[in-house]
């Protein structure tokens, strides 16, 4: 198999999680060797038909259970939170591969890569959370993250507003207080781990930045008013801050989204 579109179905049609990762792992280098064909082939499969492996149970965030992050119990399920988040980003980035047809090939390129480094960070927090003596799948998560990807498997706009420009934009607001609290906690390992993820998702959402401000250009849109409406249209409830700004702007975010984002916290 060397045809990128076929990996992607694999990888969102079957939920076993070592064949995704291998998966994963090996598309990522025949794109390297330049072997991996992008021609699309057969059409995507509806999105309801993506499956997920049977654990971890999935609850809404509003049931997840509380925990102390000074406790061996709060700080697994700190790590397992965050391998659930890492694990679901490798489907994002696989499904927005597969659902949006006849995108310029550096774009493919670009999620290819994304997928890759999902898969690693996923494979990293996994291992940390073993040596706490847990195992992906043994603690529930919540069940949020997906829906965006089904609300939005209609339009590539919209995907980028709400999956890079919105919930993955959220890490680079709260990572860097998650980073102080384990260094403090003298989790040296899972620090260097979150810096780690911390520096790739600036990346991640800075692509998902320039692949909206160009496609919104390419439909004769203006990106930021776009932006905006697409947030109104689809994020439910404000978007939560503090954000920060810095390092959005090397993101690809604009001042003025920012500024829009701030006053709609206080409306």
């Amino acid at each position: 198999m060397n045809n990128l579109f076929e990996f992607a179905e694999r990888c969102l049609f079957d939920s076993d999680i070592a064949q995704k990762l291998a998966l994963t792992h090996q598309a990522r280098a025949l794109l390297d060797d330049n072997r991996l064909s992008f021609e699309t082939g057969s059409q995507a499969l509806p999105i309801v038909n993506t499956m997920f492996p049977a654990k971890p149970q999935l609850l809404m965030p509003r049931d997840m259970p509380r925990r102390r992050l000074d406790t061996v119990e709060g700080k697994a399920a700190f790590f397992h939170a965050l391998a659930h988040i890492e694990f679901v980003a490798i489907y994002l980035a696989w499904d927005i591969i597969y659902r949006f047809r006849g995108l310029p090939e550096d774009f493919y390129r670009d999620w290819l890569g994304i997928a890759d480094e999902e898969a690693q960070h996923f494979g990293l927090i996994r291992n940390h959370l073993l040596t706490l003596g847990f195992d992906y799948g043994d603690l529930p998560a919540h069940r949020g993250l997906w829906s965006h990807a089904e609300d939005t498997a209609e339009d590539i706009l919209a995907r980028l507003a709400l999956v890079p420009r919105c919930m993955e934009a959220r890490g680079l607001d709260v990572t860097p207080a998650m980073i102080d609290k384990l260094r403090a906690l003298g989790d040296s390992a899972g620090v260097a781990i979150l810096t780690r993820i911390y520096q790739d998702e600036i990346g991640h959402v800075e692509r998902g930045s320039f692949w909206f401000n160009a496609l919104a250009k390419q439909r004769g849109l203006e990106p930021e008013q776009a932006y905006k409406e697409l947030i109104l249209n689809y994020y439910k409830g404000k978007p939560k801050g503090p954000f920060n700004r810095e390092v959005r702007i090397i993101a690809g975010f604009s001042d003025n989204e920012i500024d829009w984002l701030e006053e709609r916290l206080h409306e």
